[in-house]
């Protein structure tokens, strides 16, 4: 029952995702793909060899202009690529632009583009939530983290960060219990757990029956605050 339950809400995000299309942010047709990122990696070379550079990736060597292209060309070729959203956000948040220089569309399209082309990618939503939280926009981060723990229930730092959004809205039972799965799946960083203790709200859950199957984070989850791991 509980597996039908969460088809089922995977079922309802896609469909909302889908329907949300926000036609300010362009159409999805592109000369070389759109692709997915997850399924495609024998697309990725031509991108990730002249456009997703290392240069690129760390935002040095160039112009931000040329940053801001070559991320946009990744990003219409492979929509939910997502260390090039992670790229795009940091850079939009480093610079205090909602518009990166040389991109073709504001920041948020981006993400808005990933979540429209692949409503079942928990690490779209995730990075989404991620961009919405530097902006200072803590509900709309929230919603997003809330989808992506959905679609990732085992993803031991997208709980960890959802966790971390709930603490901060101080709904401290869903950050406990958000907590408590993402260190039954190793999460090795002790912020939240310190927090939680800190404020007289870390409560260790029963042992379930069975224990749930551990998902490696991917690469450009990142805590949300560095400071919480302190």
């Amino acid at each position: 029952m509980a597996i039908l339950h969460r088809r089922l809400a995977i079922l309802l995000i896609a469909t909302a995702g889908a329907a949300q299309a926000a036609p300010y942010c362009g159409e999805l047709d592109n000369a070389y793909g759109p692709f997915d990122y997850r399924t495609r990696a024998d697309k990725l070379n031509v991108v990730e060899t002249y456009h997703f550079t290392d240069e690129v990736k760390h935002g040095i060597g160039r112009s931000y202009t040329s940053i801001g292209s070559n991320l946009d060309y990744t990003l219409r070729a492979f929509p939910n690529h997502a260390p090039a959203l992670a790229v795009m956000a940091k850079t939009g948040l480093l610079k205090k632009k909602y518009k990166v220089p040389g991109a073709k569309y504001a920041v948020e399209c981006y993400f808005e583009r990933a979540v429209r082309f692949a409503p079942d990618d928990g690490q779209a939503r995730a990075a989404y939530g991620g961009y919405l939280y530097g902006m200072g926009r803590l509900d709309e981060a929230l919603a997003r983290y809330d989808e992506a723990v959905q679609l990732m229930p085992n993803d031991a730092a997208v709980n960890y960060n959802a966790g971390l959004l709930y603490f901060k809205k101080k709904n401290y039972e869903a950050a406990n219990r958000l907590a408590q799965k993402a260190y039954s799946l190793g999460f090795p960083l002790p912020g939240l757990k310190n927090m939680l203790v800190s404020s007289g709200k870390w409560q260790p859950l029963p042992e379930t029956a069975d224990k749930p199957e551990t998902t490696t984070p991917a690469e450009t989850t990142e805590p949300l605050e560095s400071a919480a791991a302190e």
